[in-house]
């Protein structure tokens, strides 16, 4: 009874997380945006944009 909810144990997505692996700027490649000045620059893998600030302004980055 049980094997219908538990079938390979990897939910309805397939074992991909929960966005699916697929949300725009995930993986190693893009970029790190400005919200206030739309300055960018490349995102560099194991770094986080949100701990990178703006060359231009300062502010905190987001990812693209």
């Amino acid at each position: 009874m049980f094997e219908r909810f538990l079938g390979n144990r990897q939910g309805r997505k397939g074992g991909k997380g929960m966005g699916g692996g697929n949300k725009p700027g995930a993986g190693p490649t893009g970029f790190c945006v400005c919200p206030s000045c739309g300055h960018k620059i490349a995102h560099q893998v194991n770094e986080r944009c949100m701990d990178k600030k703006c060359p231009k302004c300062g502010s905190q980055m987001i990812r693209e």
